[in-house]
């Protein structure tokens, strides 16, 4: 338990939403299990059973609440976990679910290079359920909001819920929750044709930093940003099919939610793009984690810290690319571009939104020249054709889920692609928390007169200096923020923009 249950019920009774997603709690008398923020009558002490998560409460045999709806509470970030084979079978699990993708566990196990048997027995050590009840966990939450928030036919929502057969769905639907599809779908209240879909955040969130993030490095065509909301288009194969449509996420601070909304045309991969804003806006993050170390740095700081990621880990690894060494202005310049040259046209209700990033496939097909024509020196087309053809062979996946040593290891291997490059990828497609590109600019720039100062090296180098002696400086200076140095670096960097 996170809590011990004293101190839990205390959580539910404050419905206090920092305990949001690490928590849930069952009550006996209703064979129901709630998020610690439900607005229903608090239970009384006796009737509650306390759980870490989802798959532990239904595993009790608890139903999830209408109500709180469990299915959209924050999950958890990636330093959760320790890194051990049970965490990575977690992320790996959730990924293939929400991704529509089938998934056997004896593949699982293999993939991680153990046994099936052993997964199964790290897997209920660490997480207190068996990785098969885990993945039906997974499955039927994402069906459930499918079927609450969209009008998909129930047939589609358990394919894309990663069932094999509408009567598989529907046994599992009925064992677990005691109810069958048909019978949540008919207790909607609401028309589900323009309904967004709902995601939860533990507050607080510094919702104007995240925007101001993703408004600055704004490629036209692509993504705009609105008041509180998130604009963008995204296409991907599912399937061997190419999908692609638009997206629309909005800030609603009063209910720590964000609401998603997205075209038609994504709805065979509803769950794919739930997934995808999640880690973009960083969604599942503990602030109560976060906040402490990031007050020790010597910048001010906002409460509410998130690392803002890309909702395509390609499309983020280009624009990382095409960042080195230039300005942020000068990298987007770069990729509107690349956008204008290779990005496929797009139809949406909004003007500002009219092309697709450029797919994997396209990048690595271009001839070297034309992309050259566009002012990326020869460098840099090499290292974006190398990534391209990587990813188009499935090498290198770019996701949270990916495996993080091996993904670097791959990355670190390609041409034009050093440290720096490898962490700020890291960072932000791999949502990897203690992310350090040590010799970024604007990093020594920030924190040059605070890092302890060397025997015969100067505070405050000459311009021109080395950069490499004030690396080891700074990095010695970071150590007090493990393992949450990606976001004191989306401090720093938030800080010297505020500045100029």
């Amino acid at each position: 338990m996170v809590l011990a249950a004293d101190a839990a019920y205390l959580a539910v009774k404050a419905r206090d939403a920092r305990f949001d997603g690490r928590l849930f709690v069952g009550v006996t008398s209703t064979g129901v299990y709630c998020r610690p923020v439900c607005r229903v009558r608090t239970p009384r002490r006796e009737n509650c059973r306390f759980f870490d998560t989802r798959a532990q409460a239904e595993a009790a045999a608890f139903r999830p609440c209408m109500k709180c709806r469990p299915e959209i509470a924050p999950g958890l970030s990636h330093t959760d976990s320790s890194g051990t084979l049970a965490d990575a079978a977690a992320r790996l699990i959730e990924h293939a679910v929400h991704g529509a993708q089938a998934l056997s566990l004896p593949a699982l196990a293999a993939r991680l290079g153990v046994t099936d048997r052993h997964l199964r027995r790290i897997f209920q050590a660490r997480h207190g359920v068996a990785p098969h009840d885990y993945l039906t966990t997974q499955r039927l939450l994402l069906a459930k909001q499918l079927l609450t928030d969209t009008a998909q036919p129930i047939t589609q929502v358990a394919l894309a819920s990663g069932f094999a057969s509408l009567r598989r769905f529907n046994a599992a639907f009925a064992e677990r929750y005691r109810f069958n599809p048909t019978q949540l779908r008919h207790e909607g209240e609401r028309p589900r044709t323009e309904t967004p879909l709902r995601l939860a955040y533990r507050p607080p969130y510094d919702v104007a930093a995240v925007l101001g993030f993703f408004a600055r490095r704004e490629v036209r065509g692509v993504e705009q940003v609105e008041g509180l909301s998130l604009r963008r288009t995204l296409g991907w194969m599912h399937r061997g099919q190419f999908v692609a449509g638009w997206l629309e996420s909005r800030f609603v601070p009063e209910r720590h939610e964000v609401h998603v909304t997205a075209s038609a045309s994504l709805a065979p991969v509803l769950g794919a793009v739930l997934q995808r804003v999640r880690q973009g806006l960083d969604l599942d993050a503990d602030p109560s984690m976060i906040d402490p170390v990031m007050a020790t740095l010597p910048v001010p700081v906002q409460p509410g810290a998130r690392l803002p990621g890309g909702m395509d880990g390609f499309e983020t690894a280009v624009r990382v690319i095409l960042g080195q060494q230039v300005t942020v202005q000068a990298a987007r310049t770069l990729v509107q571009r690349l956008v204008v040259c290779l990005g496929q046209p797009i139809a949406t209700p909004f003007p500002a939104l009219t092309h697709l990033f450029p797919q994997a496939q396209a990048v690595a097909a271009a001839d070297p020249e034309l992309i050259g024509k566009l002012g990326i020196v020869r460098q840099r087309v090499a290292a974006l054709q190398a990534l391209a053809k990587a990813v188009t062979r499935g090498e290198i996946e770019l996701h949270r889920a990916s495996p993080l040593q091996a993904t670097l290891e791959a990355l670190r291997a390609l041409p034009g692609i050093g440290e720096w490059t490898a962490q700020v990828i890291a960072m932000r497609a791999l949502a990897w928390p203690d992310a350090w590109p040590a010799s970024d600019i604007g990093l020594l720039k920030a924190l040059g007169a605070h890092a302890p100062k060397a025997p015969n090296v100067p505070t405050a180098p000459p311009a021109g200096a080395n950069r490499s002696r004030d690396i080891p400086r700074i990095t010695a200076l970071a150590q007090a923020w493990r393992p949450w140095r990606a976001y004191a670096v989306m401090q720093l960097w938030q800080h010297l923009e505020t500045q100029k």
